[in-house]
């Protein structure tokens, strides 16, 4: 392996172990309840050098979805069929594997995360700045243009609406068995409306 390989490797290796550990101690203690010089501390590294890594609190929570960010994009950019219907494809997809992203997940650990997620502001509104970055790169591979700028705003909506719908009902006690055929039902719907009202070379042949 390359001397560039293997470095690159420690720093992926660091942004993992600093950030699950920060993200134990926020889902122990809260995540307003723990400093930065905690995390720091408890990861044997500097405040500084934490800050090289992440540079606000709130990433260090992003981090883990941060392999998400972009995903749309790339689903469109490597898909045959018009973007519409990759996309239902995928999310569809996900749905079926319970793929935590799709909000269709009871994983303690996964529950707890989105718990955290979702019920601080501060990772609300950083969470906002990841999604437009994934609708920028949406909006790109679909033409760049206004009508792409409408269409992945639109796009990104339907999917954060739809994981946050899954993720409400599987942490209020439902079976993920019983909320996977309504999951698939709305899904189904929501890319059929998507289609109907975008331009005609973003739709696709949802039913």
């Amino acid at each position: 392996m390359s001397e560039i390989g293997l470095r690159e490797r420690k720093r992926q290796r660091m942004y993992q172990v600093v950030s699950d550990i920060a993200i134990r101690l926020f889902l122990e203690k809260g995540f307003d309840a723990v400093s930065v010089a905690e995390v720091a501390a408890a990861a044997e590294i500097s405040k500084p050098t934490l800050f090289r890594y992440f540079p606000a609190k709130e990433d260090l929570v992003l981090h883990r979805i941060a392999d998400h960010e972009g995903e749309a994009a790339r689903v469109v950019a490597e898909a045959e069929e018009p973007p519409v219907e990759a996309l239902r494809r995928h999310f569809l997809d996900g749905l079926e594997r319970s793929d935590p992203v799709t909000g269709l997940s009871d994983h303690p650990q996964v529950l707890a995360f989105h718990g955290l997620l979702y019920e601080t502001p501060s990772l609300v509104a950083r969470a906002h700045t990841h999604q437009e970055r994934s609708e920028a790169a949406l909006a790109e591979v679909l033409g760049g243009d206004l009508d792409a700028r409408l269409a992945a705003g639109q796009i990104m909506a339907v999917l954060r609406i739809l994981a946050m719908e899954n993720w409400r009902r599987i942490a209020a006690g439902e079976r993920v068995a019983d909320v996977r055929p309504d999951a698939v039902a709305a899904a189904e719907r929501a890319f059929g409306w998507l289609a109907a009202g975008l331009p005609p070379n973003l739709q696709g042949g949802t039913r």
